[in-house]
């Protein structure tokens, strides 16, 4: 999936979002577990504060005495992360096992701090504790004495709580963001289906197969399939008008063609035979140049409409049959590697004027043999054609490649050449000029091939 394609925008930035969807929800969750727990804590504290307040009791001498202690076993635990103090004047006290040989201090501002209120005080070994604080009236005699009650609480165990949640938290938002990801990008395949279906069409109308976009498209997308399928009639017609202009250019040129050949058998019948010859070349030159343009024409037109499709194999076995009946072509081995299947995105016409043009140029230069092949590369025809005759220069070619004309660099090749060429560049192809390992010259085709269909 490429970073500029449709599909991948879109679930990256759903992705994005549910990510920061889910880390957001995290946190919030997190800090209403923080509040949660801090809140069963100061109940669970205030539930002790109670036991002992109802619980505790000063005796005839005056000493603090607690007749049932809260019965958990932290508080029995020394350090044990739970503890309880309570505080008589004259420095009397009486604390919980658990706080072994510490002493709760009163946390600061307590003076002005109301009963059951959280405060942070320091505890044994370093630790922070959480704490309630209450105040209380019992009777000693014939008087009343005030005692205060503390119950304080690790915030280590709170906090192996929090990180006990976010050890079942983090997996499941882990899980929830995958399966989130995944149900999107599956929805965001499902919603650029018809987008893949126009693409399928287009592929369809490049190779022959159609000529109009589906318009069974959702109402967002049919705006474009209009319009492009205006666009596509709006070429069909154009196209159909530059063939029939071409055919009735070619119509219109036959007339005075053949005048002018009956003008020069007139001359020739005459006795002007130079006269005559003249002009019998400059017939077959403008004879040449119609059939170079309209050519030219006929190859753009066919690239144009994208609709028809040549069976190569078939085209070269047609066109080695033709070549093979000429007089001199029998003393020439031909050997061909054409395998089935290759289809060639064009006139079947206009591919057998190329090779015709190309074979018949090998047939006259070759020695004793003429090699044709053919295969399929990165979605194009790949023509070779070689022969073992004198071949051409590095010079001749490069005056070739340049875009200059065939018949300039190397004679006898004349306007066949030419018509190769231009019927070449029609196509958007390319053609190529180098040593072959036979000895002559090597001309390779790089010709465009039918697309093949998109799946839906």
């Amino acid at each position: 999936m490429s970073p500029r394609s449709l599909r991948f925008r879109l679930v990256g930035a759903a992705t994005l979002l549910i990510v920061l969807a889910l880390a957001l929800g995290g946190i919030g969750l997190t800090a209403i577990f923080d509040e949660q727990a801090e809140r069963r804590a100061a109940t669970e504290l205030d539930l002790h504060v109670k036991t002992l307040a109802a619980q505790v009791r000063l005796d005839a001498a005056g000493a603090l005495q607690v007749d049932i202690p809260p019965q958990e076993p932290r508080f029995e635990q020394p350090y044990g992360g739970l503890y309880w103090q309570i505080d008589a004047p004259g420095g009397k006290r009486l604390r919980s096992r658990s706080l072994w040989d510490f002493v709760l201090l009163d946390p600061p501002g307590s003076a002005t701090a109301r009963d059951l209120d959280m405060h942070e005080i320091p505890g044994p070994e370093t630790a922070q504790l959480l704490a309630i604080q209450r105040t209380i009236v019992v009777p000693q005699g014939a008087s009343e004495q005030r005692l205060q009650i503390t119950v304080a609480v690790d915030e280590a165990l709170l906090s192996a709580e929090r990180w006990s949640f976010l050890g079942l938290l983090l997996p499941s938002l882990l899980a929830l963001a995958t399966l989130l990801v995944l149900a999107m990008a599956f929805f965001i395949h499902l919603a650029l289906r018809p987008f893949r279906a126009l693409r399928a069409d287009l592929g369809d109308i490049h190779a022959g197969r159609r000529r109009t976009l589906s318009r069974d498209v959702p109402e967002e997308v049919q705006p474009v399939v209009d319009d492009l399928n205006r666009l596509i009639g709006f070429q069909d017609a154009a196209v159909e008008r530059a063939r029939t202009q071409s055919a009735d250019l070619a119509h219109g040129l036959k007339t005075p063609l053949a005048v002018l050949g009956a003008m020069a058998r007139t001359a020739r019948d005459a006795g002007e035979a130079s006269l005559a010859s003249g002009i019998d070349e400059q017939i077959d030159a403008m004879r040449r140049h119609v059939d170079r343009a309209l050519a030219r024409a006929r190859a753009g037109m066919a690239a144009a409409l994208g609709q028809q499709a040549a069976d190569v194999s078939v085209v070269c076995r047609k066109t080695l049959r033709m070549l093979k009946t000429l007089p001199d072509a029998g003393a020439l081995t031909w050997a061909s590697n054409v395998p089935e299947g290759l289809r060639f995105a064009g006139d079947e016409g206009d591919l057998t004027e190329l090779l015709a043009n190309l074979l018949d140029n090998a047939r006259k230069w070759a020695a004793s043999q003429v090699r044709l092949t053919a295969r399929a590369a990165d979605g194009q025809v790949i023509v070779v054609i070689e022969d073992d005759g004198p071949g051409m220069s590095e010079a001749e070619t490069a005056h070739i490649d340049r875009g200059q004309r065939w018949d300039e660099s190397t004679p006898g090749t004349g306007f066949g050449l030419a018509i190769t060429r231009d019927l070449v560049d029609a196509y958007h192809g390319r053609l190529k000029l180098d040593r072959s390992g036979l000895g002559g010259l090597r001309v390779t085709l790089e010709l465009p091939s039918p697309r093949m269909p998109v799946k839906k």
